[in-house]
Formats: C-alpha cells, sequence, structure tokens
C-alpha cells in the first residue's frame, strides 16, 4: 500500500494545491454509493486464491461479488485486516453508504446483522442516523456510514416491513434496480411505465417515516413520478447526465430538472463506461458530469456516489462482475465485459482529485464543501431529521 495517490496533474499552482489540501481535510466528505470497504490493491494473493477456489464450487457471480466485498471485514472483524480502516482514512472519506444485500428477508436480516456488528465492533466506526451525525464522526474524528439498499424487491407487496427496516437504520432505498417491479419501472426495461398505486404507497410510507427515495436505477418516467409523488426532496445516489453521456442509467435533463425541483440531489458515479465513450478515460470526466449538473440545475443538486470501479481486484472483480451485472438486466452494450480504467480515480484514496479538480474547475469553497457533502447532507436533514 505504498502507490501514491491523489496527484493526478490537473494545472494547479501551489496556492491552489495547498487550497486543495485544506478543503480535504476540513470538509465533511461524503460518499452516497459506497462499494468498498477499502480497495482493490489491499487484497492479497492469498485472498483473491481464497475466493477463486470458493467460486469454483459454488459458479454464483453474485454470491462470489458478496464474498469479494466482504471479506476484508470479516477479516478485520478478526483483528488481521488493518487496510479496512487505513484505506478509508487516506481517501479522507467521512461518511460512506453501507448496503443491505437482500433477496427475501432471511437475506435482510442477515445482511442487517452483518453491518450492525460492524458498528458495534470497531470502535472507529459510527451508525449515522440523523443529520448531526455527519458532523459529529468529523468532529470526533471518526468515521461514519448510513444503511441503504439498491432494490426493494425483497419486501415484495409488505408495506410495513420498512418500518422495521427503518428501526434497523435504513435511511435510503432505491426503489427499483434496472427492472419492472411492484413499485415502478427500471431503466434497462424495455418498457418505461411510471410509479404504480401501490407504489405510491410505498412512497408515501417512505416519506412518512423518514427514508430518503433512491431513483438510480428507476426508468424514465418512474423517476419523474417519483419526483411528483414524494413530499421529500429524491436522490439519484449514483447516476450520469445523459446529455454527456448517452446511457440509459443516466438521467435526461427532464429527470435532473424533476430532482432538483424536488429539492433533491444527484451522486456522480465513477464508472468510465457510464461517463465517456473517450478512449481513456479520466477523473475529468467526473468533473465534467459535475459541471453539467451544476450548470443545469445549481451546484446545490450535485455530489459523488462512487458506485464500484475499484472495489475489487480487476481481473476478479471485472469477471463476477460482468457476469452479474448480465445476468441483471445490462447488455454488452454497456461495456462491463471489457471495463477501462479511470485515470486518476481508481483507488478510493484517489479521492482528493476530485477535490483538486473542483479546485481546477474554479470551484468557490462553499460550492466544493457542498459538493463534496454539505448538500446531500441537507437532503438527509430534510427527510430523515
Amino acid at each position: 500500500m505504498s502507490d501514491v495517490f491523489g496527484t493526478l496533474d490537473l494545472s494547479l499552482d501551489p496556492d491552489e494545491e495547498r487550497r486543495a489540501q485544506r478543503l480535504h481535510r476540513d470538509a465533511i466528505i461524503v460518499d452516497t454509493t459506497h462499494q468498498g470497504p477499502c480497495g482493490k490493491r489491499a487484497f492479497t494473493e492469498e485472498m483473491i486464491n481464497v475466493l477463486e477456489t470458493q467460486y469454483a464450487e459454488h459458479r454464483d457471480s453474485s454470491r462470489a461479488l458478496k464474498e469479494t466485498w466482504t471479506m476484508p471485514v470479516r477479516l478485520a472483524l478478526e483483528g488481521r485486516f488493518p487496510a479496512l480502516e487505513q484505506t478509508w482514512r487516506e481517501s479522507g472519506l467521512t461518511v460512506t453508504s453501507k448496503e443491505v444485500w437482500w433477496k427475501d428477508s432471511n437475506s435482510a436480516l442477515a445482511s442487517f446483522s452483518f453491518l450492525q456488528k460492524q458498528f458495534d465492533s470497531f470502535p472507529w466506526l459510527r451508525k449515522i442516523l440523523v443529520a448531526d451525525d455527519f458532523a459529529k464522526v468529523k468532529k470526533e474524528g471518526l468515521l461514519g456510514s448510513f444503511i441503504s439498499s439498491q432494490g426493494s424487491d425483497a419486501l415484495g407487496k409488505d408495506i410495513t416491513r420498512l418500518e422495521a427496516y427503518h428501526d434497523m437504520g435504513m435511511r435510503m432505498l432505491q426503489l427499483t434496480y434496472n427492472s419492472v417491479n411492484y413499485i415502478g419501472g427500471g431503466c434497462m426495461d424495455r418498457t418505461d411505465c411510471g410509479v404504480t398505486s401501490f407504489g405510491k404507497s410505498f412512497i408515501d410510507h417512505m416519506n412518512g417515516i423518514g427514508m430518503i427515495v433512491d431513483i438510480s436505477h428507476c426508468g424514465r418516467s418512474t423517476t419523474v413520478d417519483a419526483c411528483k409523488i414524494s413530499s421529500k426532496p429524491v436522490v439519484a445516489s449514483h447516476s450520469g447526465c445523459c446529455s454527456v453521456c448517452e446511457a440509459p442509467r443516466n438521467k435526461t435533463d427532464e429527470e435532473i430538472k424533476y430532482i432538483a425541483d424536488k429539492g433533491g440531489y444527484m451522486g456522480i458515479y465513477c464508472l468510465p463506461n457510464f461517463l465517456t465513450h473517450a478512449e481513456q478515460p479520466t477523473v475529468e470526466h467526473v468533473l465534467d458530469h459535475i459541471d453539467y449538473v451544476s450548470d443545469l440545475v445549481g451546484w446545490q443538486h450535485v455530489g459523488i456516489g462512487s458506485d464500484f470501479p475499484f472495489a475489487a481486484p480487476d481481473e476478479w472483480g471485472n469477471a463476477r462482475l460482468a457476469e452479474n451485472l448480465l445476468a441483471s438486466g445490462f447488455t454488452s452494450k454497456d461495456g462491463f465485459a471489457n471495463p477501462k480504467a479511470l485515470k486518476g480515480f481508481d483507488d478510493y484514496r484517489d479521492f482528493p482529485n476530485i477535490t483538486r479538480g473542483l479546485v481546477s474547475r474554479g470551484y468557490s469553497d462553499e460550492q466544493i464543501r457542498g459538493i463534496l457533502g454539505i448538500n446531500f447532507i441537507r437532503v438527509f436533514r430534510q427527510v430523515c431529521g
């Protein structure tokens, strides 16, 4: 773990570099879709061998990804993986999302239990439940996570389960993942339905208990409907701009305007294939999407939701990820079979390049602090208290 990160040439002068360092050190930095827990370089050869052996036995790509992302945590819980905390701290991140993986109520319970074990076991980690917790963990030199999920299918049509999940700490839930469900349509479906009658009741209930509505993988009509129906701000926790790079997963200008009009937030992801069609994607392409949202609806409505470009060893992670995503509604056109590295942002410890890039693009201190975290915290406060 001796690589040097966060130093991409962005043509900053010494004063700008010092300013960027100060902002990155002092800001509350939030990643609204974080697929950590650490980074691909932290995996040892022995760890990868174990993952390959397990996969050879079960041949389940979804399970393999889950094993990849939980292995460092399990080792850290045993006191055998200091890189988990070290990588996080070196990134400068203050708060990240932690996802519940679920297919049904049993897997939901297991996932919640695993997350709670982390909050109970790591003295440096706190569960984020209300907006004031963000500043509190920053002040105390701790790290924080809020619980989210990228799918609602495990709930079926039992809305009352939302209250139980909220009681266990869930504060953000994505309505659909690529495909249509009881709530609405997904971004990869051949038809683009809106929010159903059940979906309206679901959103109303989320508003009532204080859970953020996430429309990242929703279809265009469902995104717009959710914004119209929700009484609280709505977020696209990890997405991009269709006008910058055309892709079903990216949001159109209309969708972005509806999100902003509702007082919401859009986290720009760091997935090269959805950011640009350029041969060599760089962190500048992330900044292009941030600029676009800022120019279209205001800097107050954009941030970072990095997603999964560097959470697993390249060859291993890319292969299992491609298998899993092709089975969940994506197609070969989406580029996951031959992913590209994002120059200047292929490790969580490259997060300073985001701050440095915002300085290079001329954003003020207030705007940079907003994009790095305050914009999402505002939504969190309005929805969750």
